[in-house]
């Protein structure tokens, strides 16, 4: 799970989400979606930027408390800033601070395409936090009961 988070002086907005992916290696872009009627779509456009924060697995709460209406109040989480600004959750498995440099129309959804122009492991040795039909939790140390099909 993610959390997108972004801000400037007139203040801090986060919001979690699962429509986050990888776009190019060269140069490295990532994307995410969120309801053109969100509470954070001015922030980013405002900011010129976002950051991708990786939850680990005993963030639930946290991306719980990213996901209602209202923000969670950053004066109660661990943050601090990117090199560019930007709130960093600072307890988070991973981030990508990014520069906004496209949005595109996505019907209900606004697409928003960012350069990655700063990476950070603060938790480099805890398991993600995931999404899997409908739950959040941490990666199980057991197998998993099936084997998904590859197809390389």
């Amino acid at each position: 799970m993610t959390v997108i988070t972004s801000g400037d002086r007139e203040g801090m907005v986060g919001t979690t989400v699962n429509s986050f992916t990888s776009v190019s290696l060269d140069p490295p872009l990532v994307l995410f979606c969120l309801h053109r009627d969100s509470r954070i779509r001015e922030v980013v456009q405002r900011s010129g930027g976002f950051v991708v924060n990786f939850l680990t697995g005993r963030q639930e709460e946290l991306a719980w408390a990213f996901a209602g209406r209202r923000t969670a109040n950053f004066d109660d989480v661990a943050h601090h800033r990117s090199e560019h600004g930007l709130p960093v959750l600072s307890e988070a498995l991973a981030y990508l601070s990014c520069r906004l440099v496209n949005e595109f129309d996505g019907g209900d959804h606004t697409i928003f395409m960012g350069e990655v122009v700063e990476l950070g492991e603060p938790r480099r040795n805890h398991d993600p936090l995931i999404f899997f039909r409908g739950s959040m939790g941490a990666l199980e140390d057991e197998p998993s009961p099936f084997h998904p099909i590859m197809d390389g």
